[in-house]
This record gives structure tokens, sequence and C-alpha cells, in this order.
């Protein structure tokens, strides 16, 4: 068994979970993307996943 100390619990950082379809209403990504984020990480991703995963098309004026 492996003894965890109360300083390893309380430095680590809280990662946020993201529901994947209000990660892209919020960073206003397309229908496409959102299905290929679904299909790559799932319903729920931790914000770190979807923005390293997350492409925008460049919005050309």
């Amino acid at each position: 068994m492996k003894l965890i100390h109360q300083q390893e619990i309380e430095t680590a950082p809280a990662q946020r979970v993201w529901n994947v379809s209000d990660f892209c209403r919020r960073f206003r990504l397309d229908a496409a993307e959102e299905k290929r984020l679904r299909l790559l990480l799932g319903e729920f991703a931790n914000q770190q996943e979807l923005l390293m995963n997350a492409e925008r098309k460049p919005d050309l004026r």
C-alpha cells in the first residue's frame, strides 16, 4: 500500500473539466469541429486536452 502525505494532495492543482459542447460554444467552434472533438475525447475532457486538440479556422475579413 502506498502512503500519501497531506502536502502532496494540497499542492496538486485541480484540472477544470469541460463538457465538449459547452467548450465549443464558448470558443465559437463550428459543428464539424465539435463532432471531431467528441469522437476524439468523448463527452467530457479537461481544459488542457481541449485546448491542445481544438482547431479554429481563420476568420478572414
